[in-house]
C-alpha cells in the first residue's frame, strides 16, 4: 500500500510543477505580444518618441509656434 500512495503523490507534485509551468510561460508570452488591435501603438512603445504625438486639434503645431 505504500508503493501506490507515494506513486501518486510524485505523480500530483509533477503534475502540479507541470501546470505552473505552462501557465508562467503562457503569461510571459501574452505579455510579450501585442493584439493586433494594438499594433500601430507597438513602434510607439517599442521606441517611445519615434512616432510624434497625433495633434487632437488636427493643427500643425510647429505651425503655431512660428507664428
Amino acid at each position: 500500500m505504500d508503493k501506490p500512495n507515494k506513486n501518486r503523490y510524485i505523480f500530483i507534485v509533477v503534475f502540479i510543477l507541470f501546470v505552473a509551468l505552462f501557465a508562467y510561460i503562457s503569461y510571459d508570452m501574452s505579455s510579450r505580444t501585442t493584439a493586433p488591435w494594438n499594433r500601430p501603438k507597438q513602434l510607439n512603445r517599442a521606441l517611445p518618441g519615434a512616432l510624434p504625438d497625433s495633434d487632437s486639434l488636427k493643427l500643425d503645431s510647429l505651425l503655431e509656434e512660428a507664428k
